[in-house]
């Protein structure tokens, strides 16, 4: 019965790890794909812009 129970808590740590670690990595890629679009629209002027020259 103790085996089973072992077995039982293991599959359930392995499984809680496996999500953690999917979760991980999504936050990875969607931080990334946030930086370039902000990078992105930082280079890209927005509406009119009016040069001053003297």
């Amino acid at each position: 019965m103790k085996t089973k129970f072992a077995a039982s808590v293991l599959s359930a740590l392995l499984y809680a790890q496996g999500l953690l670690g999917f979760a991980a990595l999504a936050t990875v890629l969607i931080k990334e794909r946030a930086q370039t679009e902000i990078t992105a629209s930082a280079d890209v002027p927005s509406g009119p812009s009016v040069i001053v020259v003297r």
